[in-house]
């Protein structure tokens, strides 16, 4: 493009109106084609980040329980969808205990994290804090992991506060699912935790 200035001719640097419209034209159909995937890859994210966080809080409750030489138990849905919890197995007549009053020990303004003192005359000391799951995820499956000091493990399978069944050799599986998409957390009887693909 050129334009006349009183002393000729020059040329111009720059863009037309029309070659900035054909420019962002393109680039709005390349974002519209690109923005589904970037969903999928979004939700894939969140649903691997929750499936480590499950995983990694249920490795913590079977170190807990055999260095602490106490039972303790990773509670799903406490106190409600989409967050759980470690807490230590009380089972002293009067305390709170999971086995009792599940969203009394889920609740960690009743019993916080960390615990008001590390004495271990004065339980529970090994109650973890209170995970959030991604807006979205759900975990299914089972209500709950319980490791033994010995290193074995437990679940509860039917969601009852009394129904801890041993866990056979192959293992029970705790299902994260996101958008349709899940993978799974699996625990051998042998208090081993994996993650499936």
């Amino acid at each position: 493009m050129t334009i006349c200035n009183g002393r000729g001719r020059r040329p111009v640097e720059g863009f037309t109106l029309v070659e900035v419209l054909v420019v962002t034209a393109v680039l709005v159909i390349m974002s519209a084609v690109a923005m589904p995937q970037l969903g999928r890859a979004l939700d894939n994210y969140r649903l691997g980040m929750a499936v480590r966080e499950v995983e990694r809080e249920l490795q913590a409750a079977r170190v807990s329980a055999v260095t602490a030489n106490r039972t303790v138990r990773v509670r799903f849905d406490c106190p409600v969808a989409g967050q759980f919890r470690r807490v230590e197995v009380l089972a002293e007549p009067g305390v709170p205990d999971a086995r009792d009053n599940l969203l009394s020990r889920c609740n960690p303004a009743a019993f916080p994290y960390p615990a008001a003192d590390l004495d271990p005359l004065t339980r529970p000391n090994l109650d973890g804090p209170l995970h959030y799951l991604p807006t979205g995820v759900t975990v299914g499956g089972v209500a709950g992991f319980e490791f033994h000091p010995d290193g074995t493990a437990w679940s509860n399978a039917a969601g009852g506060l009394g129904t801890w069944e041993a866990i056979a050799p192959a293992g029970t599986a705790v299902t994260v699912a996101k958008a349709g998409r899940t993978r799974s957390v699996l625990v051998n009887g042998m208090g081993r935790v994996f993650v499936q693909p």
